[in-house]
């Protein structure tokens, strides 16, 4: 360890300097050269294989609001370490984010985008916090706002987009839509209150099986919270050990229902009785993804546990939902002013001098020009045709060669590739 390290642990407390030499042990070295760097304008893009490794100075970042804890003695690190490379990735990814779902927002006012539409505007930091902290082996699975989650776990911006426009160049070629798009490791949304839990705990369950060392994390929000199969989910998983991560992101409303109207106990880390859990400010990056490195290890060794982020949406339910008969425009624009993650990230990003000026702007115009190309391609790119009208429901297509049931068309199954007996 540098010496200059070694002298700064002498003045910190026990507990502290426990914490300084696990952030530095693990990121000393070129860890952080294994991100994706951001690019510049005009730079083709390469493959984070093709980059060079690039040691960095580590930043040493106090989290703003302590964490709380239910049924753990120790709980995720309160002093993390952050690179430039990290740095320029989350902020790249929280903005990214946040335009995506504005391109969402233009399109589904186009009339190009039909059936619900999900924002997570304001939610950025819980996404980019929990992707941060995957492995190649862990998955997740989630619920209704999940345009943001399928782009960190693989999506790109136009398979996003496309997909909400029911274009074939969508992640699920146009027939997912807003709730229904998948990445590798990624098992989407799901259109049925708090369902995508028991998903979860099968996944975590088939983890445990093969022996791969994943831990799924498995997303629903305060207005699932209530549901009876999350309970069960809960039992199952703490019976048998499951690695699993329960993380309920509490946005405060369910639908037009305030928590607190819906929930006699809105400490929803602790609805797990049982189970361990750790409250998040999810409006936090680095806090979430503290949390969530927490909760892989813990899982991995002792079970599942509950994560409770934070956090707050300034769009509606859905897009036919403006958001204000049930809150005041000024509670909206107090949480923008006071506890946007952005902004926060950003101001952070310029305290401690990981970023200048001149980065935080190419990094904002390299995410505009993306999110340009993919509302373009969401506005012209073809719909798949007819004949995929069939395709896909079956396993390989592995249907008859014509469809039952179709009037007035003479369809055939463009994927029937089976060969039959």
């Amino acid at each position: 360890m540098p010496g200059m390290y070694r002298d700064a642990l002498k003045l910190l407390s026990a507990h502290m300097r426990q914490q300084v030499s696990r952030m530095l042990q693990r990121c000393i070295g070129c860890t952080a050269a294994k991100l994706p760097r951001p690019l510049a304008p005009g730079q083709p893009e390469t493959s984070i294989a093709e980059q060079k490794p690039v040691v960095q100075e580590v930043r040493l970042v106090r989290i703003a609001m302590d964490f709380k804890l239910h049924k753990l003695e120790l709980g995720p690190d309160t002093l993390v370490a952050l690179t430039a490379l990290e740095a320029a990735l989350y902020l790249r990814q929280l903005l990214a984010i946040r335009r995506l779902e504005a391109a969402s927002a233009q399109l589904y006012k186009e009339r190009l985008v039909r059936g619900f539409c999900h924002l997570s505007t304001g939610q950025e930091a819980c996404a980019v916090g929990l992707c941060a902290a995957l492995r190649k082996e862990d998955n997740l699975v989630a619920g209704y706002r999940i345009h943001g989650l399928a782009y960190l776990m693989g999506a790109t911006a136009v398979g996003v987009l496309s997909e909400l426009a029911g274009k074939s160049t969508g992640c699920a070629q146009g027939k997912g839509g807003s709730m229904h798009m998948y990445a590798p490791n990624f098992y989407g949304g799901n259109g049925i209150v708090g369902a995508q839990v028991s998903l979860g705990a099968g996944i975590a369950l088939a983890n445990k099986y093969r022996e791969t060392g994943g831990v799924c994390f498995a997303l629903y929000g305060d207005g699932a919270a209530n549901q009876g199969q999350i309970f069960e989910c809960f039992n199952m998983a703490q019976l048998w050990k499951l690695p699993m991560v329960f993380v309920c992101e509490n946005n405060n409303y369910g639908m037009g229902t305030s928590a607190w109207r819906a929930s006699s106990n809105t400490d929803y880390y602790t609805r797990g009785d049982f189970l361990p859990g750790v409250w998040v400010d999810g409006q936090d990056v680095l806090a979430v993804r503290s949390a969530a490195r927490f909760a892989i290890q813990y899982a991995q060794q002792r079970g599942p546990l509950i994560m409770e982020l934070c956090t707050y949406r300034y769009a509606g339910h859905s897009m036919s939902d403006p958001g204000t008969s049930y809150r005041s425009r000024e509670e909206v624009q107090l949480v923008r002013q006071r506890q946007d993650p952005i902004s926060r990230f950003r101001k952070v990003c310029l305290d401690i001098s990981i970023l200048s000026e001149q980065q935080l702007r190419i990094i904002d115009q390299n995410v505009h020009d993306e999110m340009e190309k993919a509302i373009q391609a969401a506005r012209h790119d073809a719909e798949l045709p007819l004949s995929h009208l069939g395709s896909d429901v079956y396993s390989h297509s592995c249907t008859e060669d014509k469809l039952r049931g179709v009037f007035g068309h003479n369809l055939e199954h463009s994927k029937a590739v089976c060969v039959k007996n």
